[in-house]
């Protein structure tokens, strides 16, 4: 019988579940932090294709088709491998969460833009009729109400973005698929390795990421008195 089917899945975490939890908190540090890029682009880019100004709007719309049309994959490379012809060379772990929140940053400006189209009519115009800037409505009024309504799918967003995250190992990130992948290199305890990281994932997804969005659209709701 192969080696590799002869440990047995506990035995396999007792010896390598150090080198496994190190990787998730890799993971963990990467999906953080390609979250807070990726919503701040979003707003931005969101708010710049509402823009009247041609200008903005033609930027953010080709920003927007760039990063959605192209592979993650290809766009990691770039920024790792192909920035540096150029003079720009960034660390393997910025460059990690760097394209994966400008990605995940062009999906979510439109998940703003619906939003914030979504709002009713009535309530820009009240906004206007007390004579508020437009930055006191949009920051006050409008962006508070598309926010309970954006919150469903970027629930999903922010599970594509964890599972992105993966990408990162192709950089040598040493996050949770570098990990298994180099344990799965040396011992062939392919089963083993792929299957605790599986595990790892959903965990991470089910009941962290899924739990905290639920809790922030009940908060919102109640917020907004939706609930």
């Amino acid at each position: 019988m192969p080696y590799g089917l002869q440990m047995g899945f506990y035995d396999f975490l007792i010896q390598y579940w150090p080198r496994l939890l190190t990787g998730t908190g890799v993971t963990l540090a990467q999906f953080l932090l390609a979250a807070v890029i990726g919503i701040a682009i979003s707003l931005c880019m969101g708010l710049m294709k509402l823009s009247q100004n041609a200008l903005m709007r033609g930027a953010a719309v080709t920003y927007i088709e760039i990063f959605r049309g192209t592979s993650l994959v290809v766009q990691l490379y770039w920024i790792f491998f192909v920035l540096p012809l150029f003079g720009l060379t960034i660390e393997k772990f910025t460059a990690g969460y760097l394209a994966i929140g400008m990605n995940i940053g062009a999906y979510g400006a439109e998940l703003v833009r619906g939003g914030i189209l979504s709002v009713p009519k009535g309530q820009w115009e009240a906004a206007l009729a007390i004579n508020m800037s437009p930055a006191q409505r949009m920051r006050r009024i409008i962006l508070p109400q598309a926010l309970v309504s954006m919150l469903p799918p970027w629930g999903n967003l922010m599970i594509e973005l964890l599972k992105g995250t993966a990408l990162v190992s192709l950089i040598s990130v040493a996050d949770l698929m570098f990990e298994a992948r180099q344990i799965n290199a040396s011992t062939f305890l392919s089963a083993q390795v792929f299957g605790a990281a599986l595990v790892i994932y959903y965990v991470l997804a089910r009941f962290f990421v899924t739990p905290f969005m639920r809790w922030l659209e009940r908060h919102m709701a109640r917020k907004m008195g939706r609930a």
